[in-house]
């Protein structure tokens, strides 16, 4: 992911690209447009960041899936695969949040870098890319973070949040948001 122009992705704490297999992987173009991925014994349209997007997280360990994430932002994809890996990343630690509130943490890393991958590259998250006008998809992992922000009490991060979201016809509670922070300032004076 760190050759995504515009993330400041600088890549994985931890990870050694270099110890990755899959990190090597390079596709062609296919015969059916879009990119085929080498795999053993034949050709797939799923690049190796796709395979972890969509591999079942369910039962995976915290540790073990910080890793698998981090690890599949190493390897080659496309925007859409590292966006919903880690969709699917904040999903599973937004529903484990009550076992473990250290998740939470790295539930706004994830969604921060997530929301920074979305306004890097927004054009794959447009609901029709032949029309524009359709707007964008619902981006819940961020969706999340904000929820998380204003629980949490951080109402003026939570807007901010849903401030930069806007730009993707996403104003998830604004006027609410806006309220609350409004009736803040007017408590502090």
């Amino acid at each position: 992911m760190a050759e995504v122009k515009g993330v400041g992705f600088t890549g994985s704490p931890g990870v050694d690209r270099r110890r990755l297999p899959e990190a090597g992987v390079r596709p062609r173009n296919s015969d059916f447009g879009g990119l085929s991925w080498p795999r053993p014994g034949g050709w797939t349209s799923a690049s190796p960041a796709h395979d972890r997007a969509f591999a079942d997280m369910r039962e995976m360990d915290t540790a073990t899936l910080v890793r698998w994430v981090w690890e599949g932002l190493e390897v080659p994809g496309t925007v859409s695969d590292y966006h919903f890996l880690l969709q699917s990343a904040i999903a599973r630690l937004w529903s484990g949040r009550n076992a473990d509130r250290g998740n939470l943490r790295l539930l706004e890393t994830f969604a921060e870098l997530d929301l920074r991958l979305i306004e890097a590259v927004p054009q794959p998250f447009l609901v029709d890319e032949n029309d524009p006008s359709k707007g964008y998809v619902r981006f819940s992992g961020v969706v999340t973070w904000m929820r998380l922000l204003e629980t949490e009490g951080a109402l003026r991060e939570a807007l901010a949040v849903n401030r930069r979201l806007r730009r993707f016809d996403d104003d998830y509670r604004i006027e609410e948001l806006e309220a609350k922070v409004t009736a803040l300032d007017e408590e502090a004076r």
